[in-house]
């Protein structure tokens, strides 16, 4: 009888036990409402960014039904858990059995099992290693910017802060576990002196809180927008940031990357330009529930397709490779393999591959990561306000993300994709990629400067005042209209520092010049051009 019993409660435990699951919807009935005023999905900064890369809505932009979402939370024993416009889904949890039920609604277009072995009814799928669950956080254990300088200088960040190409204008959303102390921490103090800084949304505690849950985020945040003179300057101190909550720290489970997803969406209708992602996610606590390297594909894991939909919305995404490298899952994590995706790798201080730095390809063969830049011994700024080194690509990812910013500042009219391309060609092993490097380090004075030479020639109406930075002999291309011209430098206070006549392309020599941030002026007849000049 003790033996009947214990089977009884044995399979009542199982029956009842609880999963997660995305339900997918075949429609949305309120399309034509939405798309005939877009100002009730989207913010007006969200559809300028879509007009100014010619991106037209579609009905990916529309909301989840909420007669689709209040059935599906009516159902008994469903629980709701998160929720996609772009994939039109709900993340859901519950018993296999009511899970099961919601297949009945005709609006349902399919269950998908986060368990692939209970979809189908009890289609076999690919087993999964049962490995013990594995947090991917991405992380081990003119300014002055103290000894953050060398990890912006690594990517010729200096070079274009310089030209006040500071990220201004620009917003990053950063989606993270948490931001503890960032509103006391000195190093943040800028940001919210210059209104730099808000809140999404905590989508694990579901609250407007975000300064809880764990600190990643807040070391994350300063790679990009801390500021502490002497000690640590951020990529992109003066892009406007939006924090989101998306990871839980007490557990690793797939609704993550739909909170994820959540707020990828929640950014796009906000107008945000970059999402900065330095987490990832291979193993769950339910190892029913975890990626294999096969997933890494661009197009199978949940919030991978979100990331893809994101792109296509006009943003552009940075996100860490992971720290897996020295593991028996080398590879890259998911959503570091999504098309389109900037992933970054790290390196240390000397640019040479930093031993945990998670490897490619993608798992369809793609060249991942995308890029390198330092993450090993990144100076970052901690909870407590402290200014220390900590690893991981979680610091090359937003290290790159903010020069993103920069850069998008500076070339205001490219694409998202065209920004891509642009910085993945100025990497130093763009022509001989491999699996540990990418592209290798991209230069973003490089990129920018090639830009300019290339809308020069293009237009063949402005002046290009080349190399910029300037060690000793500067040249100046003339538009076809100008034979002779008038230039003239004025130093930081405004005072004339050199006049002269200048011919088309002859060299001008600065060699009496001192090193610093200038500012020029340009006139043959009609035609006046004014810009800034770094002497090195």
């Amino acid at each position: 009888m003790k033996k009947i019993l214990l089977l009884l409660l044995f399979t009542y435990t199982l029956s009842n036990a609880q999963e997660d699951a995305w339900v997918y919807f075949n429609d949305k009935p309120d399309a034509s409402f939405y798309l005939d005023n877009p100002l009730e999905m989207l913010s007006q900064k969200a559809l300028d960014r879509r007009a100014n890369q010619g991106i037209e809505l579609d009905e990916l932009d529309v909301p989840v039904s909420n007669v689709y979402i209040d059935a599906v939370a009516a159902t008994n024993g469903i629980t709701v858990m998160a929720k996609s416009k772009w994939l039109n889904a709900l993340h859901i949890r519950g018993s296999e059995e009511a899970i099961r039920t919601l297949t009945a609604l005709n609006f349902v277009s399919r269950v998908d099992f986060a368990d692939n072995s209970l979809d189908d009814f009890g289609r076999a799928a690919a087993p999964r290693p049962a490995t013990s669950a594995a947090r991917i956080k991405n992380i081990q254990a003119t300014y002055n910017y103290g000894s953050s300088a060398g990890q912006v200088q690594m990517l010729n960040g200096h070079l274009l802060h310089q030209q006040d190409f500071t990220g201004a204008g620009k917003t990053i959303a950063v989606l993270d576990n948490g931001f503890v102390g960032v509103p006391t921490a000195g190093a943040f103090a800028r940001l919210y002196e210059n209104n730099l800084i808000a809140t999404g949304y905590n989508y694990v505690q579901h609250s407007n809180d975000v300064y809880t849950g764990g600190s990643h985020g807040t070391m994350v945040l300063s790679t990009m927008g801390g500021y502490a003179s002497g000690q640590l300057v951020g990529s992109a101190p003066d892009a406007f940031y939006y924090l989101f909550v998306t990871e839980d720290t007490a557990a690793e489970n797939p609704v993550e990357e739909s909170y994820w997803v959540e707020a990828a969406e929640m950014a796009d209708s906000l107008g945000v330009d970059i999402i900065n992602t330095s987490l990832g996610y291979l193993n769950y606590d339910n190892p029913n529930y975890s990626h294999t390297y096969n997933n890494a594909n661009g197009e199978t894991a949940f919030i991978t397709r979100g990331a893809n939909v994101a792109f296509t919305r006009g943003m552009f995404l940075v996100t860490s490779a992971g720290n897996s490298a020295a593991t028996d899952q080398p590879n890259i994590s998911v959503p570091a393999d999504a098309f389109n995706t900037l992933t970054v790798g790290a390196v240390g201080p000397d640019e040479q591959y930093a031993y945990f730095s998670s490897i490619g390809p993608s798992a369809d063969g793609r060249i991942k990561p995308d890029v390198m830049a330092q993450g090993l011994l990144t100076t970052v700024c901690s909870a407590d306000g402290t200014i220390a080194a900590a690893s991981g690509t979680s610091f090359s990812g937003p290290i790159t993300a903010g020069m993103v910013a920069c850069l998008w500042q500076a070339l205001p009219n490219k694409t998202n994709a065209e920004l891509l391309q642009i910085i993945k060609e100025s990497a130093d092993r763009y022509t001989n990629p491999d699996n540990f490097y990418g592209y290798g380090i991209p230069d973003f004075n490089l990129a920018l400067q090639r830009e300019l030479l290339t809308a020069h020639v293009a237009d063949g109406n402005m002046f290009l005042v080349y190399p910029n930075p300037v060690k000793n002999h500067l040249s100046i291309k003339f538009p076809t209209s100008a034979n002779t011209a008038r230039f003239i430098i004025y130093n930081s206070l405004g005072q004339k520092v050199r006049e002269q006549e200048v011919v088309n392309e002859k060299a001008v020599s600065l060699e009496n010049l001192t090193s610093g941030i200038y500012n020029y002026y340009i006139q043959s007849g009609s035609e006046t051009q004014t810009g800034r000049l770094v002497k090195e």
